[in-house]
């Protein structure tokens, strides 16, 4: 009788470290969402040597499987983008999940490479959603304060969604056929979508609940019970409304007596201008442009390490698919930790006075990753590559949730979703670019370097290493302009927030 009490009350304390039920299903619905796309992406990777034997294909149609993705996704990123500033994202990310579901069906049905590829780029098109609807909800949902943290549990869901594509997928398909280890994924899929009809839709402006309002959100207090769930209640709550409450980063700003770029300062609402001068202004803003650039390259090295994972341990360890990819899921725990840690570190720094607390945590990890990543891929160990591998993708995992965090402080709520959109878009393309990259660089440029294909990728994956490099010296340049934006999008938030409030519900 008491076997599950333990287990509820460790279920408990995870609520109660996560703000309470309401933030919880928030956090686990987002963080699925992620998880399903990185599933998919894990099943891929899985699955190479099959697809490999039954379609004949080299690594730069294996890379091309992932890249075409990634590719019709970012035509798609920017359009998304301006349309979750100005529709309701829940429905939004419901439609998607929806769409993808079906694109999964026909991937596993695919009769031929040309189709498989096919089915790929449609799936592509309908996941473009996610990243930024998810931004622009992120902020809307969560105090700026807890902004990192709480975005390092919804990026975990990307990570174990990865994880389980690795293993299940590696599994289902070595027992019955590659085809099952999309098919499965349909029955999550199907799952996410019914909760993400029920998710309450926030009043947009950034976190306009009391930092301490762990139980009743919106859902509870503006969504009748068992009516139909309307657009925000806007008027009601002005965007930016409780931006300044709780506020770590536009404080440290302040008490630096840091300006903001006035040329920049928005005085009205931004979506009442058009399109295109939305996307521009993002571009405009320093910060964001070098932060999108690091990401990106973040994210491109990791595509690439995660595309050819399974490939690269069974040819330099002579393992099998199964044994590989249960050993891709154990290095993927690193990752999830990191993910769950960098943010809080870095919330932590900067409710202590570290203005620059979210660029510096990405930058220090970036250029401290190589290090590991190059010496697990240099030695013939697996004892030894295996605890390395699992320090570097922790650091890789640790940027992520301050980036994302860092790139909501430096823009205006009303341009979250405009501006994740832009940088999904360059995100995506670097997802393209990498596996058919890392395939072409080790089919044809260090092909008969060492005589075989596991020693030309091992020296692919070291060489673009390079880009770690580069994405770290970016976040040197982010952390000198940061606080200056961070300022800028402060000060539009008050001037906007004043342009929208009617005569009468000025200031008492």
């Amino acid at each position: 009788m008491k076997g599950p009490e333990p287990a509820r009350a460790l279920f408990d304390r995870g609520i109660r470290a996560v703000g309470g039920r309401a933030r919880a299903r928030v956090v686990s619905t987002l963080a699925a969402t992620l998880a399903v796309d990185g599933a998919d992406k894990g099943a891929v990777s899985a699955m190479a040597p099959q697809l490999r034997d039954t379609f004949g294909i080299n690594n730069i149609q294996i890379g091309l499987l992932v890249s075409v993705v990634a590719l019709s996704g970012a035509v798609f990123t920017i359009p998304v983008g301006l349309l979750a500033d100005r529709t309701r994202r829940t429905r939004l990310l419901a439609l998607s999940v929806t769409l993808w579901v079906a694109a999964m069906i026909l991937a596993g049905a695919s009769p031929s490479y040309g189709w498989l590829l096919s089915s790929r780029a449609a799936l592509g098109a309908v996941s473009a959603t996610a990243g930024p609807t998810i931004a622009s909800l992120m902020g809307d949902y969560f105090p700026i304060k807890e902004r990192a943290r709480m975005y390092g549990l919804v990026l975990a869901g990307e990570l174990v969604g990865t994880g389980l594509g690795f293993a299940l997928s590696g599994s289902i398909g070595s027992f019955l056929t590659w085809r099952f280890a999309f098919w499965w994924l349909v029955i999550p899929g199907s799952a996410l979508v019914w909760f993400l009809r029920r998710l309450p839709e926030p009043a947009r402006g950034g976190q306009s609940r009391p930092a301490g309002d762990q139980e009743h959100t919106r859902d509870e207090r503006e969504v009748p019970e068992g009516g139909e769930r309307g657009e925000p209640q806007q008027t009601a709550q002005p965007p930016g409304a409780g931006r300044q409450d709780g506020d770590p980063a536009g404080e440290a700003a302040r008490r630096a007596r840091v300006e903001p770029h006035e040329h920049l300062v928005l005085d009205s609402d931004p979506r009442e201008a058009s399109k295109w001068w939305s996307v521009r202004y993002v571009l405009r803003v320093r910060t964001n442009v070098v932060l999108i650039m690091a990401s990106a390259l973040g994210y491109f090295y990791f595509t690439g390490l995660r595309s050819f994972a399974t490939l690269y341990t069974t040819d330099h360890y002579g393992l099998s698919t199964s044994v590989a990819t249960s050993l891709a899921l154990v290095v993927g725990v690193g990752a999830l930790g990191g993910v769950l840690s960098g943010g809080r570190i870095a919330d932590r720094l900067l409710s202590g006075g570290r203005v620059n607390a979210r660029a510096l945590v990405p930058t220090v990890c970036m250029l401290t990753v190589p290090v590991f990543i190059a010496s697990a891929l240099y030695t013939t160990s697996l004892a030894v590559a295996l605890p390395l591998l699992m320090v570097g993708t922790l650091l890789l995992g640790a940027a992520n949730p301050p980036l994302d965090a860092a790139r909501l402080d430096i823009l205006p709520p009303l341009l979250w979703g405009t501006g994740e959109g832009v940088r999904t878009m360059l995100r995506t393309l670097c997802e393209a670019a990498a596996p058919t990259l890392f395939g072409y660089f080790s089919t044809t440029v260090f092909a008969g370097h060492g005589g075989d294909s596991g020693t030309a990728l091992e020296y692919t994956l070291l060489f673009f290493l390079l880009t770690l490099v580069a994405a770290g010296l970016l976040g040197l340049v982010a952390m000198r302009s940061y606080p200056r934006d961070v300022a800028t999008a402060e000060a539009s938030t008050q001037r906007i927030e004043k342009s929208l409030r009617a005569p009468g519900e000025r200031e008492d």
